[in-house]
């Protein structure tokens, strides 16, 4: 006769003998794991020091590039600009390198750089655009009519374009040369904008930025620049709007104008301005304003193309 405590033991040895078998399972499983997840991380570990490597090649080939580009850029411009004249427009955010690189190559082909306006923090600053449409209002010299526009973008270039900018129809100054230095003194007196000594009108205009604006009045910020700059278009025989990576985003301002077909269809932008490359573009684009034409150039989704020639 087969005892309760029999029981009692068979059932006892039988879960002892699951424990013991699931124990040592286990313990041969994880080492299977942990040798694939060994092998894995070696893997991954090859995996990136390849990316790397091929990153730096490339990084590499870039510089080789745009040290390339740089040498030859005097020679594929040269002559584009001859007897044109072009005034240099900067945003505060623009770089004082890639302003002094542009200004060389325009020199290089041909143009007479005529002088520099750079404008202030204050300029696209969205609490300062009320102050902005008064003082502009105060500023306007005699025979100079405003757009009919009332953002402080528009007006603004609707006095400093013909401030800077010759007439494109007769050649000739728009302003004297008592009012150009009286207003040019009331925008530096609010933090607008300052003129370097001895600027003189020209027939077009390159306006340089940075890339795109971050925080808070960022698209208000963009959207001021854009349309300045394509006011400063209209007022002479053309200009070219170039700004660095991020200035073709949403909240750049080579990104505002070419998602309006009012402001792509006259004004040029360029946005790879802080490539050698880009700066040869950015003369070329200006010519091709001279000639009475518009284009967008340069890497983002948003060009038509990265110089004029492979327009489609």
């Amino acid at each position: 006769m087969i005892s309760l405590r029999y029981h009692i033991v068979s059932i006892a040895a039988v879960f002892l003998a699951l424990a013991v078998g699931v124990l040592v399972g286990s313990s041969s499983l994880s080492g299977r794991l942990l040798a694939g997840v060994g092998n894995e991380r070696q893997s991954l570990q090859g995996q990136v020091g390849a990316l790397n490597a091929e990153r730096t090649a490339l990084k590499a080939q870039v510089a080789a590039a745009d040290r390339f580009n740089a040498a030859v850029g005097p020679l594929t411009v040269q002559g584009q600009l001859a007897q044109r004249s072009v005034v240099l427009i900067t945003s505060a955010d623009a770089s004082g390198q890639q302003r002094d690189a542009v200004a060389q190559l325009l020199r290089a082909a041909g143009a007479d750089v005529t002088g520099e306006v750079r404008l202030g923090q204050a300029f696209a600053d969205p609490s300062r655009a009320d102050q902005l449409r008064d003082v502009v209002t105060e500023l306007l010299p005699a025979g100079v009519q405003l757009p009919t526009a009332a953002d402080p973008g528009t007006l603004a270039g609707g006095l400093i374009g013909p401030l800077a900018l010759l007439n494109p129809q007769t050649g000739q100054p728009q302003t004297g040369d008592q009012e150009r230095a009286a207003a040019f003194a009331g925008l530096a007196g609010g933090g607008f904008a300052t003129a370097s000594e001895g600027l003189r009108p020209a027939q077009l205009a390159v306006v340089l930025t940075g890339g795109r604006f971050e925080g808070d009045g960022a698209g208000d910020k963009a959207a001021t620049l854009a349309r300045f700059a394509t006011q400063v278009d209209r007022a002479g025989q053309g200009a070219v709007l170039a700004g660095g990576v991020g200035s073709a985003d949403g909240t750049g301002p080579v990104g505002v104008v070419r998602a309006d077909p009012a402001m792509a269809s006259a004004l040029s932008t360029v946005d790879d301005l802080d490539s050698s490359s880009g700066r040869v573009v950015v003369v070329l684009a200006l010519r091709e304003q001279a000639d009475g034409q518009a284009g967008h150039y340069g890497v983002a989704g948003s060009a038509q193309g990265p110089v004029p020639a492979t327009r489609g």
